[in-house]
């Protein structure tokens, strides 16, 4: 798949192209219909699949205050993007001055670089100054350039809306489930394991804690967590923790995986942490002996809850 991170001003001509936008966030089922669709409907015609999207986040730059917490880094989107069959994928870096664009005249400049002949676009998709380009404006744009619009109504497995908002919601509440169904798979973080205090050594359960590059947490508690480890033999069960350790003062926010049974040195790893099922929320223990207790009793339950899960 082809990258571009050019600005709409110094964009190269090319195309013509099927063509897909948005900002894609978590790239949900419904996005990555959309991003099938494109890719079907370009090969069926013997033209190029692209996706145009944006970085930062366009809230990053027009509301910084009600800012979301970003489900994905961007390379997570591209590698997306690239799965769904892409053959090219416009990062335009969002401005205050692309912010300020309208709508028909976006159209008019994707018009003259990628001379998109179909474009796919969900059915609440809004663009261009203050939001005022729609599915409608879309379509009498394309009405008169001749490309076809095609929208598709985002719906959820429980036929509710499908949004990354809604992710975030289900996510913040600990709601793995609901989020994985919504994503199309189950949501992960993303980075490289550090070194933390060592207390689950302490406690009889080592940990790997994880720089995480992502920006929405599921709530604070205990997971059962798919850990996957490229140059360790894939993927492993593991025990998540995430919050700041309450029986203990003073501690950061930590991500922190016990992975029963391994033994290899992670430090410097890359690692995928896929939260599966939530066991409980985080809590407080009177003593030590207390916690190391119920952390048996977690990895007791997180190991049947796999076996479950596989069979």
């Amino acid at each position: 798949m082809e990258v571009w991170r050019h600005a709409l001003e110094n964009a190269p001509a090319s195309g013509p192209f099927v063509l897909t936008l948005g900002t894609f966030d978590g790239v949900h089922a419904g996005h990555r219909e959309l991003l099938r669709q494109a890719a079907s409907r370009a090969q069926a015609d013997g033209h190029r699949a692209a996706v145009v999207t944006f970085d930062p986040h366009p809230a990053v730059v027009v509301a910084p205050q009600r800012r979301p917490k970003l489900l994905m880094t961007l390379e997570q989107r591209l590698a997306a993007f690239e799965a769904e069959h892409m053959d090219l994928a416009w990062v335009i870096p969002f401005s205050r001055a692309f912010s300020e664009l309208e709508p028909r005249a976006f159209l008019d400049r994707l018009h003259q670089i990628l001379s998109p002949v179909e474009v796919h676009v969900g059915r609440a998709f809004c663009f261009g100054r203050d939001r005022s380009g729609n599915v409608e404006t879309l379509a009498s744009w394309g009405a008169d350039h001749g490309c076809q619009v095609h929208t598709l109504a985002l719906r959820a497995p429980d036929g509710g809306r499908l949004s990354s908002t809604r992710i975030r919601e289900a996510l913040d509440e600990g709601d793995v489930t609901s989020a994985a169904a919504f994503l199309g798979h189950p949501y992960a973080l993303t980075g490289v394991v550090v070194e933390g205090d060592r207390r689950g050594r302490h406690l009889g359960f080592p940990t790997a804690n994880l720089d995480w590059e992502q920006e929405q947490l599921p709530a604070f508690g205990v997971y059962v967590t798919e850990s996957v480890l490229p140059h360790h033999g894939g993927a492993h069960l593991g025990l998540t923790n995430v919050g700041e350790k309450p029986t203990f003062e003073g501690q950061q926010l930590t991500v922190e995986t016990h992975l029963p049974g391994f033994v290899d040195d992670l430090y410097g790893a890359r690692m995928e942490v896929r939260f599966l099922h939530r066991i409980r929320g985080e809590a407080r223990f009177e003593t030590v002996d207390e916690l190391r207790a119920q952390i048996n009793r977690d990895v007791a339950q997180g190991q049947a809850w796999w076996q479950a899960w596989k069979d």
